[in-house]
């Protein structure tokens, strides 16, 4: 069972909600964000959710995201068509322009022309762009477009090669637009978002994240009652704030259990036990470093090493679970973007998570509980902040559950992961000395399975290449590579090579998510 779905979390709402239809697309839950960044609840919901279902929940908004299907085909998702006679205000976005055309009468072809990217857009006036002026660069991903307006809409944006890049209704309170105003890229996309919710919905910003705790909090309590629990214990932001959250609610009845798979950064496990043991909770850890290792020996394939990890953290934790007795609960860190990257709904599957998309299919607890699974990474740190844990923990550098073993391109030994960790702590000592672990939300080495020749004291080598991965971003789910000074840059390439045996090249990635993944497997 996911602690936080859609059944069962009215417990999450005030006064005011906003429902997301999700059609498939891979921003949907950034929607969600974007909306709670406002000060107002939302929950993503399918698209083909009931009428009844939403009647109930009394929305003050709802918003149709994206998809990558053509609204035309005859097996293109679709939403209840009742949903537009509720009187509540929509919101089309993308593809959720296009039904909502469609739905009314009006005609969307394949355009001619293709906009993907940073567009220009001339806005016309609207409520949903006051106080936006009238040219700004919008974010554009699509192949089809609105090329017949229904009857009663009007166009209130417009591009070179988009003649309907907004239209709206203000009898019908229908609003679209076939941009993404939830990404970083689109200039006032916030305001857009906030001018729907507060000037359309009428919303008064009553969710903040005091709220979601006190309420969670509660709610875990009344789940478990006198139930005994286990915390899948990284010591990274998610596992650490989850841990922080179920201490709150269950006390001593949880468990933390800190599993060092042998796959951790250079001196990681201990500064996990440090953090943790001896701080008013039971603190388990436990050393399976040739466990795991045995698993993967000769393992390349990506998502097959994220599948191994995932299985046996459970095997893992079943056996610890055993020796304390009977648990009944196991709790994950696990937050929105590892969920929508293991595909949810009509969402594709990226990556699977260990913690997700890895988990087998038996396991041996009655429930699993994940509650900070409808949350993003700065969502979690400030949850954690309101929760009292310390800084240091708070802002601790991201770290993925399956760890080093994604970081090495091809099968994982030993010597790999020695490389690994020394190349990782110098690119980590470098950014602190130079003032910039700050400004860069995660950076990391990777070691490729490149091999290259090299000249090193007059001779010829041929070794590793490690690639050096810094990204900065506010949510994880889009992401630009961090320029580091060159300095910088020649001072952890110059340290590397010179101190990590079997390295002889060092290269930077300078690639945005998308198209790439922040991690490299």
């Amino acid at each position: 069972m996911n602690f936080q779905t859609a059944k069962g979390m009215d417990k999450y709402m005030k006064n005011q909600t906003v429902i997301v239809l999700d059609f498939g697309g891979q921003y949907n839950q950034l929607i969600a964000r974007r909306v709670r960044e406002c000060s107002v609840y939302c929950e993503v919901l399918p698209y083909n959710t009931s009428v009844e279902t939403i009647k109930a929940m009394n929305p003050i908004g709802i918003i149709f995201t994206g998809g990558p299907a053509d609204v035309f085909d005859e097996c293109s998702p679709k939403c209840d068509s009742e949903v537009f006679k509720l009187g509540i205000p929509v919101l089309g976005i993308c593809y959720g322009i296009q039904m909502m055309g469609v739905a009314f009468g009006g005609e969307v072809y394949v355009a001619p022309i293709r906009e993907y990217g940073r567009t220009e857009v001339n806005f016309r006036d609207s409520i949903l762009f006051d106080g936006i002026k009238t040219k700004s660069i919008c974010w554009m991903s699509h192949t089809n477009q609105i090329s017949v307006l229904p009857e009663g809409f009007v166009s209130t944006a417009y591009t070179v090669d988009c003649k309907v890049a907004a239209m709206e209704n203000k009898d019908l309170n229908m609003y679209g637009v076939q941009f993404h105003p939830e990404v970083m890229h689109t200039e006032n996309g916030t305001q857009m978002l906030h001018n729907f919710l507060y000037k359309i919905c009428a919303a008064t910003g009553d969710w903040t994240m005091e709220d979601y705790a006190k309420t969670a909090i509660a709610d875990i309590k009344n789940k478990v009652g006198d139930g005994k629990v286990l915390l899948a214990l990284s010591g990274g932001v998610d596992s650490s704030v989850a841990a922080a959250l179920l201490s709150k609610a269950v006390g001593s009845q949880l468990t933390c259990i800190f599993v060092d798979h042998g796959l951790m950064r250079k001196n990681e496990g201990d500064e996990v036990e440090e953090a943790f043991k001896d701080k008013g909770m039971k603190f388990v850890r436990v050393n399976a470093g040739e466990q795991f290792l045995c698993k993967l020996s000769g393992v390349d394939d990506p998502e097959t090493k994220r599948k191994i990890i995932g299985e046996e953290f459970i095997r893992v934790f079943e056996a610890e679970a055993k020796k304390i007795g009977t648990v009944d609960y196991l709790v994950q860190g696990t937050i929105y973007p590892d969920v929508i990257e293991s595909g949810t709904g009509d969402a594709a599957v990226i990556k699977s998570h260990h913690n997700v998309g890895g988990l087998p299919d038996f396991v041996d607890f009655k429930e699993i509980i994940e509650p900070l699974r409808l949350l993003f990474k700065d969502e979690v740190r400030k949850l954690g902040l309101e929760l009292g844990l310390p800084d240091y923990l708070v802002w601790r550098q991201p770290f993925p559950g399956p760890g080093l073993a994604i970081r090495i391109i091809g099968d994982i030994t030993e010597a790999k992961l020695e490389i690994l960790r020394e190349s990782d702590a110098i690119m980590r000592e470098e950014i602190a000395n130079a003032g910039l672990n700050g400004e860069i939300n995660q950076y990391f080495t990777v070691l490729t399975n490149i091999k290259s020749v090299g000249v090193m004291g007059d001779a010829r080598t041929y070794d590793f290449t490690i690639a050096v991965r810094a990204v900065t971003t506010s949510d994880f789910m889009t992401a630009d590579f961090a320029h580091i000074p060159y300095e910088v840059l020649d001072k952890i390439s110059s340290r590397i090579i010179n101190e990590v045996k079997h390295i002889n090249r060092v290269v930077y990635d300078i690639t945005s998510k998308p198209p790439a993944t922040i991690e490299w497997e």
